[in-house]
């Protein structure tokens, strides 16, 4: 069956499909048939729309014989990460919104509850699931009801710190839960660590299955004996498991442990999950499955198993949208040509080394590059460790992810002054993947760390030279940040007052316009329809955002009002801490400031969401215009602090 006829209408079987009862009335056959059409469906919708499709195509038969043996929604089944629930979804009953997935309007790309009953936590930051399934156990326990938690640890979530807090807990509980290990040895690449290796000689070692088949093989042929000795000899796999590749690690731990098991054989995983839900105490299950399993493409796709990409051609997986110059190629070309120079610059990314560019450094200097997994955690106070031992470590990862080790930052490098940089990936808006990606927190809440300084650059120029700089800090950590997707034209200053690079200037000193970073473009737009109203706009780039240039503070002085705009929230943001430098120095200009309200946004394009939150040219022109002619009107009274009057 070729994609196009599995997907035409749906697929004979996957078209019958509303929800879970319907998939529990199958055959085994038909179930064969029902994978096949979601592999079709799958694959047919996300090269349209782009989407995590290597991780789906390895659950399908998993995530089938969850919900064969599981009565979602009563039973509660927790995905982590949650970029693997689409197969999940398609069982729901949400076929149709996968038309728009990661679309406004359509499915979101993760777990929603505003989607259906049947999705309970919106989890698309890994390590979470499982804290959360011993929270639900514990409340299900205390108030007696009989029903079933179910959590899926895959795509390298067991990296991650907060799973092994999970685990000891949850060993000490004792309550009913099942955690499915989802072991497709990778979470964005090859999963990296001890924990990795350890499921890794599990999945790969044949040598006490090898034992086994010796001695079945022997005693089949003896008459009698044979058979009835086999089931005593089975008896003690275990303890050849152990002997062969040691498993014990789980059960150590007080948890039960079932495994490996054959995660794309539906009757093997159903029977595994029915042991694992009878037991009456915690089980590991250990599925062993295949990364972008039954498409080619995906599973010949060495970097990544087609992890997540845009919209991709289904004979061949390629990308349909022209190659361009991304951000984060910028960074990691320069981040080579400054370790040429710089032997003791090293990399870590957190699980994450080809989409933050980590790769690259990687390839060429392998000894240089630590990933540490899905730890953020462990990798800023690793880098901590690395500084106090004479390096300068660079953290790459995306700017939502950096939210979970700002402890770390805080007391474990920055109050030690240590000189790392942190290069901050998918910065802002970043659109279809919704409010638990965007990176619009690192400004404010970072902002607040002594001694630590943040750079947003507007173009691959001032990318590869405010790279240098952070690098060439040797008494504090710094902090560069940057969007995601294809990097803007390079935009030269004018001239340069200090850190701060003056982009636009006019006779009359009106309006000082400060954007940030990539929103240095906006900027030019704005002066320009604002100057045809009669008003001069000086837009300047701040290059350093944190601490708050002092020449900033200078050149808002000269103007009559002054304006911020910044990718970020504006609670504690850009333009607060401007506004509180400025009645630091009892500079009495009002200051507006303009930038993303703290709150959960829905996925959408990029664009279409700066538009909503009036983002664009048009809109902050119209804002700025109203807002200078209105103190031609109405003259700020001078006694008063107009530096803290903030729209």
């Amino acid at each position: 069956m070729s994609v196009e006829e599995g997907t035409a209408n749906h697929g004979r079987l996957l078209g019958a499909v509303r929800g879970p009862q319907d998939v529990k009335r199958m055959t085994a056959e038909q179930l064969d048939i029902l994978a096949a059409e979601i592999r079709d469906f799958l694959i047919a919708k996300v090269s349209r729309t782009g989407g995590h499709i290597g991780p789906n195509l390895g659950v399908v038969e998993l995530t089938l014989a969850m919900h064969r043996v599981f009565d979602s929604p009563r039973d509660r089944l927790l995905f982590d990460t949650g970029h693997q629930s689409y197969v999940h979804k398609i069982l729901t009953g949400r076929q149709e919104g996968f038309d728009k997935l990661r679309q406004r309007g359509g499915l979101s790309g993760y777990p929603s509850q505003a989607e259906s009953e049947h999705d309970l936590i919106e989890n698309s930051h890994a390590s979470t699931a499982l804290s959360y399934a011993d929270g639900l156990a514990k409340a299900y326990a205390l108030r007696c009801e009989k029903r079933s938690v179910v959590a899926v640890v895959g795509d390298g979530a067991l990296t991650g710190g907060m799973c092994w807090e999970a685990l000891n807990n949850i060993a000490t509980a004792g309550n009913p839960l099942v955690i499915v290990v989802n072991d497709n040895g990778r979470s964005y690449s090859p999963t990296i660590g001890g924990l990795a290796d350890h499921l890794s000689s599990l999945r790969l070692n044949p040598g006490y299955e090898k034992v086994l088949d010796t001695v079945k093989d022997a005693l089949g042929n003896t008459p009698f004996v044979g058979k009835p000795m086999f089931e005593v000899l089975h008896a003690v796999k275990k303890g050849i498991k152990d002997a062969v590749a040691p498993q014990a690690m789980f059960e150590d731990l007080g948890i039960k442990y079932v495994g490996p098991v054959d995660g794309h054989d539906v009757p093997a995983v159903e029977a595994a999950l029915r042991a694992a839900k009878n037991f009456g105490g915690p089980v590991i299950v250990h599925a062993v499955t295949r990364k972008g399993y039954g498409y080619r493409p995906a599973e010949d796709d060495e970097a990544d198993c087609l992890h997540g990409p845009g919209a991709f051609d289904v004979e061949t997986g390629q990308l349909v949208a022209a190659p361009s110059v991304k951000w984060t190629h910028v960074f990691a070309n320069e981040l080579v040509t400054i370790a040429d120079e710089r032997p003791d610059m090293v990399g870590i990314t957190a699980a994450m080394a080809e989409p933050t560019g980590i790769a690259t450094l990687a390839r060429k200097y392998p000894e240089r590059v630590y990933d540490v997994g899905i730890a953020e955690q462990h990798a800023a106070t690793s880098a901590a460790g690395l500084a106090m031992g004479g390096l300068h470590p660079v953290v790459a990862v995306y700017a939502t992810f950096l939210n979970r080790a700002f402890d770390q930052v805080l007391l474990d490098v920055a109050m030690h002054k240590l000189p790392v940089t942190f290069v901050l990936d998918r910065a802002g808006i970043t659109g279809p993947d919704g409010p638990s990606h965007y990176g619009i927190w690192d400004m404010s809440v970072f902002g607040v760390v002594p001694g630590l300084r943040i750079a947003a650059p507007r173009d691959s120029a001032t990318l590869r030279e405010e790279l240098r700089e952070a690098i060439a800090v040797d008494d504090g950590p710094t902090i560069l940040r940057f969007p995601t997707g294809t990097v803007a034209a390079d935009l030269p200053a004018v001239r340069r007052v200090g850190p701060v690079d003056v982009l636009a200037e006019s006779a009359r000193t009106d309006v000082l316009l400060v954007a940030v970073g990539s929103f240095a473009g906006l900027g030019m737009e704005v002066a320009a329809r604002v100057a045809e109203q009669g008003y001069g706009v000086t837009v300047v780039d701040p290059r350093w955002v944190r601490p708050v240039p002092a020449e900033l503070v200078e050149l808002a002085a000269g103007h009559r009002l002054v304006v911020t705009v910044e990718d970020g929230v504006r609670v504690g943001g850009v333009g607060s801490a401007l506004a509180q430098a400025m009645r630091d120095a009892d500079v009495r200009v009002p200051v507006r400031d303009l930038g993303v309200p703290a709150d959960w946004h829905p996925h959408g394009s990029r664009a279409q969401i700066l538009s909503d939150l009036g983002l664009t040219a048009q809109d902050v022109a119209r804002d700025v215009t109203g807002w200078i002619s209105g103190l031609d009107a109405a003259p700020v009274d001078p006694a008063t602090d107009g530096a803290a009057a903030q729209n």
